[in-house]
C-alpha cells in the first residue's frame, strides 16, 4: 500500500491495510528528515516530526490490540493527535522551504488523510460505544 492508495471496498481500509499505511507514512517521513538541511531549525523539526510521525504508527497497532472500545478509543486518538502533530511540522517545513515542496505536499496531503481516518475510526468507536452502553442501560430498567 503506497501513499494516496485508499484500499479496496469503495476506500474502505482493513485495519491490517491501514496498518500498512501508517508504517508507510513513518518511513516517509524519515526518508524527508534525512533529506533536511544540518540547521538548528531543520534539526529540532526533524526531531518532532520523526517522533510523531512514528508515534502514529505505534499507537494505531495499540489501538488495534485494545483490551475494549473504550481502551480503543483512547489510543486511537492519540494516533488521531500524533498524526496531526506531524502535519503541522510538515507546513512548518513547506512554508520555510527547508524542504523540497513537492515532496513535502505529498505527505501533507497523506497526513491529513490519516487524520480523517483515524478521527473517522474514534467517532464511529465511541459512538459504536455510546449505544452499547445505551441498550444495557435499558435492559437494566426493564428488568
Amino acid at each position: 500500500m503506497w501513499i494516496g492508495d485508499k484500499g479496496k471496498n469503495g476506500g474502505r481500509m482493513t485495519p491490517e491495510q491501514l496498518k500498512v499505511r501508517i508504517k508507510h507514512f513513518a518511513l516517509e517521513v524519515i526518508a524527508l528528515v534525512g533529506t533536511l538541511p544540518r540547521t538548528l531549525v531543520a534539526e529540532i523539526i526533524a526531531g518532532q516530526m520523526v517522533r510523531s510521525g512514528t508515534s502514529t504508527g505505534a499507537n494505531y497497532r495499540a489501538a488495534c490490540r485494545a483490551r475494549s472500545r473504550a481502551e480503543f478509543v483512547a489510543k486511537i486518538g492519540v494516533a488521531e493527535e500524533e498524526a496531526d502533530e506531524t502535519l503541522y511540522w510538515l507546513e512548518l517545513l513547506f512554508e520555510t522551504k527547508l524542504a523540497a515542496s513537492e515532496s513535502v505536499q505529498r505527505l501533507i496531503v497523506e497526513a491529513t488523510e490519516l487524520v480523517a481516518i483515524l478521527s473517522a475510526g474514534r467517532k464511529t468507536a465511541r459512538e459504536a460505544e455510546k449505544e452499547r452502553r445505551a441498550r444495557v442501560d435499558r435492559r437494566k430498567v426493564d428488568d
